[in-house]
Order: structure tokens, then sequence, then C-alpha cells
């Protein structure tokens, strides 16, 4: 295999530069009769183009509804499409309806894209970005947006929309209502809207970690007194979430799992709810539970109403908790609060990357993760296939070169660590702020567009 030089990667991205500038066109393009002005349809290849129509008295509002149809042959690909004025640097609110019949996949084949080009028709570049080794300090070309799926009515319409900033460059935004990969699918289009509008707020969050391994208390109880000087640190750090250990009613007291474990809600939970009130924030909390003859290794989020948000129960189990008669979880639940969307794993978990994703797939945007001990690039990893925040306490010391007490951001940087037992590490983020990666573009909007099928999907 030929090694490619410095100077060979220069030529790739002068080329990769000049290819991207290129105005964006459909290798078929068409009008309907009857369609809104300005509305025209496209496909990739002609042979593979959908059957378009305007019905003007249908749609969610009866004004009206952009309808693409396949017939039985698999790959056909097509869309609406519209050209809108922007001005560069302003906020833009996308707003559309989605009525899908016989598609199996709507997050994938029935998504929007919006294109940012110039007032000549090019591609412009991104004001923000993630630098990478590959672009060697060169701002790269804003990749095309996909608006989210929001909730769906009882009629079956649901909301597609997003806002966004767009590039300072960017005098245009093609809008493209697509239809692909869906033998027999239909699909229809309605009250589409693309409306310069306020810019977005920050949703800024302070993510906190604790680093300390309890020892030397008797009990249960004694381990858990032992969290609350930490807790009370992380408020003064004006903390949002802290998160602490994993299963932290055993290290260091002689319990084991089994011994320690206690209803949830119970009085551990219910300790670290009264601390969560006491600061006004949440807290994660590694807990042993039993319910019945189950025992679970389970992780507790307790509100700044000092009641519990939730529980997530460790769905991997490693081989000593299943011979130990530990219970796998088999849920994946994301819990709402009053800064975003929250859910947990716990240690053996990250090992595996299907629990992370289950969460993000569900709309996480930070992950708790309880951790004895695990290998911190695995945690890296999370972080960055599913492009969420994730919070780790561990056990482990620093010294080991093994698993962190950290926070990850998108891409993978630890943003916060701790080196020294007893110490809580905080890192604030904006969950409204996009992350653009160069090539690729905002990941976050693009995973369910193009991530493959799986057992999960509806």
């Amino acid at each position: 295999m030929m090694q490619l030089r410095p100077t060979h990667w220069s030529f790739v991205l002068a080329a990769w530069l000049i290819l991207s500038a290129v105005p964006v066109r459909a290798a078929w393009e068409g009008k309907v009769a009857g369609a809104p002005e300005g509305w025209t349809v496209s496909s990739p290849r002609d042979e593979i183009r959908p059957a378009f129509a305007f019905r003007p008295t249908e749609g969610a509002d009866g004004r009206g509804a952009f309808v693409i149809h396949a017939d039985g042959r698999e790959g056909l690909d097509g869309g609406w499409v519209k050209t809108f004025s922007v001005h560069g640097g302003r906020y833009y609110h996308f707003r559309a309806l989605r009525k899908v019949e016989n598609v199996a996949l709507p997050r994938q084949s029935a998504p929007v894209r919006i294109i940012w080009l110039d007032a000549a028709g090019g591609r412009v570049p991104y004001d923000q970005w993630v630098p990478t080794d590959f672009m060697h300090g060169a701002r790269p070309i804003a990749e095309p947006e996909y608006p989210t799926d929001k909730s769906t009515d009882a009629c079956g319409w649901t909301e597609v929309s997003d806002t966004y900033r767009a590039p300072s460059k960017a005098a245009r935004a093609v809008v493209e209502l697509r239809l692909r990969w869906a033998p027999r699918g239909k699909i229809a289009w309605s009250e589409v809207r693309l409306k310069e509008t306020a810019p977005l707020p920050a949703r800024k969050v302070r993510l906190a970690a604790v680093h300390f391994c309890p020892h030397g208390g008797k009990t249960p109880a004694d381990n858990c007194r032992m969290f609350a000087p930490l807790i009370a640190e992380a408020s003064r750090q004006k903390a949002d979430l802290v998160v602490l250990g994993e299963c932290l009613t055993t290290p260091g007291n002689g319990y084991t799992i089994q011994r320690a474990a206690e209803p949830i809600p119970g009085p551990s939970s219910e300790y670290f709810g009264q601390l969560a009130k006491k600061h006004n924030l949440y807290i994660v909390a590694g807990l042993c539970e039993r319910d019945g003859h189950l025992i679970y290794n389970t992780a507790a989020l307790l509100g700044p109403d000092g009641k519990l948000v939730g529980k997530y129960r460790k769905v991997t189990l490693p081989r000593d908790e299943v011979t130990g008669g530990v219970m796998p979880g088999h849920d994946y639940p994301v819990f709402q609060t009053r800064f975003g969307k929250v859910a947990m794993m716990i240690c053996y978990d990250g090992f595996f990357p299907e629990v992370a994703r289950h969460l993000a797939n569900r709309g996480a945007e930070v992950i708790a993760w309880p951790v004895w001990g695990c290998n911190p690039d695995l945690a890296k990893a999370r972080a960055v296939e599913s492009h969420v925040y994730v919070v780790s306490s561990t056990y482990t010391d620093f010294s080991s070169h093994w698993m962190l007490t950290a926070v990850w951001d998108h891409v993978g940087r630890t943003i916060a660590l701790a080196k020294q037992w007893g110490t809580v590490v905080v890192a604030e983020v904006d969950l409204n702020q996009r992350t653009h990666w160069g090539s690729l573009g905002d990941f976050w909007a693009e995973l369910p567009r193009h991530r493959p099928p799986w057992e999960a999907d509806p």
C-alpha cells in the first residue's frame, strides 16, 4: 500500500476543499404541476427517482402537502427542494410536519437536509468547528444540517424541527424534504417553514464528579455520610449534577453487595435525597438494591426536591456479580431534569457500546457513570460515538494509569480530571452548543439519520 506523505495529504486536502466548494446539484431535477413557487424535485439519479405530487387541499392544515411515493423497487431516493434567502450569522428556525405510510424506518428514510450556500451557490465554511489532524488547521466546509424528529400527533403528523445559526458566509439555505430506501413507501410533508428567529439561549450546566473511595466505616450508612462534605464542595462550585461511585455502601466496611442491598427508595437513597435538596442539585449514587428476592447493582438519581427521579439497574454484569447472584437490569431509562436529559450506566457497562448507544438513542445528553474501574479509552469512545457528555466517578487511583474520575466532552476530551483522592472536579458545558466536525458536521443530529437499523428501532 502506498504511504501518503505530508505533501500528498496537502494535495488531498486541497482537492477536498475544491470539491466541497462546488455548487450542490442533483443528477436529476424537475418540476411538478401546481407546486408552490420556488419548489422543485430532485433525485441523485433519474433511474431511482420516486413519484412526486403536490396536493393543494391536503396536509396537516389542509393547505397543501408535498407528496413522495415510491414503487416496489429497492433504493428509490428523491425529494422536494426549495432555496431560501438567509443572512449569514443570523438564527433560523426550521419546522415541517411529516406523515408516512409503509415506511419502516422514518428516522433514516424520511430526513430533512439543509445545505448552506453563498450568493454564488457555493459551499461555505464553518465559523466554529472541532479541529482534526486531517484538516491541518484549514477551516472545513459547513456540512448539511439534519433537523430532528420531535413528537407525533394523534393524526400521525411528526414535527421535524431545529434552530440554527447560519454560517457567516451563507446567503442561501437549500431545504430538501426526502424519501429514500422505502419500497412502496409514501410520505407527505406539510407546513414547511424556514424563518429568522431569536438566538438559542445558552443551556449551561455544571457537571461534577467526586474522586473518593470510602474507608474505615462500619456500616453502609457510615459510607454514605462520608460523601456529605464532598457534595457540599460540589455545591460550593455551583454544580448542577454530582456523580458518586459504584456500590458506595460497600467499600472499606466489609459489606458485600448482597449484605448491603436495600430497597430503592430506601435509607441510602433517602439520605442522598436530603443532601440533594439541601444543596439544590442532582446526585447520582451507586447503590446496592434489593427488590424482593432479587439484588441489583443500581444507580439512583436524586433530585433537588429530595425525591428519587429514577434509577438504572446495571445491564452488563462481570463474572463475579453473576456468580454472586446479582440480577442484570434490562431497561435503559433517560430522565428529564431541569437542565436536560440525564441517563446512567455502571462500571462494566462501559465495555459495551450498546448501553451508551441505547441511552443516547433515547435522548440522553449526559451519561453519569459510577465505575469501580475500566479502560479510560472506552469512556472517550462512549462519549464520541454517542455524542454525549460522560461523567465518571471511580475508585481507581490516578497513578495507576487506568480509570479516571473525569468529564468527557463530545469529541472525547477530558474537560475535567481528578488527580487527588477526596477532590471534586467540575466542568461547565452548554447543552445547546452544537459540535461540528470537519467533513462530518453535527454528528448528534446525523446519528439517527445515518446509523443502521437495529433491534431497538420501533
